[in-house]
């Protein structure tokens, strides 16, 4: 990038050079900074109108699958879907849902779930929640893994959830 360098003006003193001497800081960060702001920006679903609150992780016993609670709240006047999920504490995380079906109920995996336009959608037990297949060391009570939702328009949400044993404590 080829910085322009204008001369002071002789007649406009000490305090006109400090002043553009700073204007031209202050352009140099903004320009610095902008593609991290939008960078950041764009990797989360919020901006977008849509939020996680409550996140948390039910982990049972090491060596069966985890869940993923939270509510998803959409400001926005559009529906968003949900359509996956990753973290780095489970082998593979996936969307399920809890159905009755044949006098029985199950967990199915869906390819996504809708949150309503200026709605919520609930992640909880018997219902929608992230299913948490090989969970790592990092998914134990006490402690905390980061999640990332990602959206069917590309955009993304991501979040820590705290991990809670039986009961949810």
């Amino acid at each position: 990038m080829t910085l322009l360098r204008l001369p002071p003006s002789p007649a406009a003193g000490p305090a006109a050079t400090d002043r553009l001497f700073r204007l031209a800081v202050a352009v140099a960060a903004i320009l610095i900074a902008a593609p991290v702001l939008m960078t950041a920006g764009s990797a989360r679903a919020g901006d977008a109108g849509v939020t996680i609150h409550d996140p948390w992780m039910r982990l049972i016993i090491p060596s069966r699958p985890a869940a993923g609670y939270f509510t998803l709240r959409n400001a926005t006047d559009k529906p968003a879907s949900l359509v996956a999920a990753r973290s780095a504490g489970c082998a593979k995380l996936m969307l399920h849902r809890s159905v009755h079906q044949n006098g029985q109920d199950r967990m199915v995996m869906v390819k996504n779930a809708p949150v309503p336009a200026h709605g919520t959608l609930k992640f909880a037990p018997g219902g929608y929640h992230l299913m948490c297949m090989k969970p790592t060391e990092a998914v134990r009570p006490g402690k905390s893994v980061k999640v990332t939702l990602s959206f069917a328009d590309g955009s993304s949400l991501e979040a820590d959830f705290p991990v809670k044993g039986v009961g949810g404590k």
